[in-house]
């Protein structure tokens, strides 16, 4: 869209843009105010916006609340939009982020190292990748060298896999099959503790993953 002045914008649109962007109720006179147009003018685009939105069984509504106007989704969509939520979005996490969100689950808190000492393979991308989506977050230093970042779950990772707490996750030892599998855990665990006293932001990993097995899609996949 060219240049335009306040005024050539197109109102409804313009209203539409602004509430869109507010996640608070917005003042018809907070409206008229920014978009330099009279109350009436702004009164007749918010009525406008509001029928055409329910006339065109729009997804959202125009809803008047609390001293002003707020966009929301219909309510006849919102077992749908719950769907969409629980789903990841419509995807699923990918190995490499399942993996290394056990470890942090398991193992928390805990560093980057020790994400990586346990995986054996560098995890940081994955780590900022949990972090994005709100599954793990920052949880302060740690008191060895370098003061690492530890690493701890969300809340919302115990809603996403409906746990009322970390006391319900399961013992991690009831994935092994066998004491031989049971003591390799035990082991891997033990070494990734060493690990997480290092200063990870300093790339003084007791041991450096190879670059060639950094994980490469640590986003979420089809």
């Amino acid at each position: 869209m060219p240049d335009m002045t306040v005024e050539s914008y197109p109102l409804e649109g313009a209203v539409e843009a602004l509430l869109f962007v507010s996640d608070e109720p917005v003042s018809a006179a907070t409206l008229a105010k920014i978009l330099d147009r009279t109350p009436t003018e702004i009164d007749t685009a918010l009525s406008s916006l509001a029928t055409r939105f329910e006339e065109e069984e729009r997804g959202i509504q125009l809803r008047e609340v609390a001293g002003g106007w707020r966009l929301y989704s219909h309510p006849a969509f919102h077992d749908l939009i719950e769907r969409y939520i629980v789903s990841w979005d419509t995807r699923s996490l990918s190995q490499a982020a399942l993996e290394a969100l056990a470890v942090v689950a398991y193992h928390q808190p805990t560093t980057r190292a020790g994400v990586n000492g346990i995986r054996g393979v560098n995890s940081d991308a994955v780590i900022s990748s949990l972090v994005e989506k709100g599954l793990v977050r920052e949880a302060g230093r740690d008191s060895g060298p370098g003061n690492a970042i530890l690493y701890a779950t969300t809340r919302t990772f115990l809603e996403k896999f409906g746990l009322r707490s970390l006391k319900d996750l399961p013992p991690l030892e009831d994935f092994a099959p066998d004491e031989a599998s049971r003591e390799y855990i035990r082991a891997r665990l033990t070494a990734g503790e060493s690990s997480s006293a290092v200063d990870d932001d300093d790339d003084e990993e007791p041991r450096r993953p190879n670059p060639e097995e950094a994980d490469e899609d640590p986003e979420l996949i089809d």
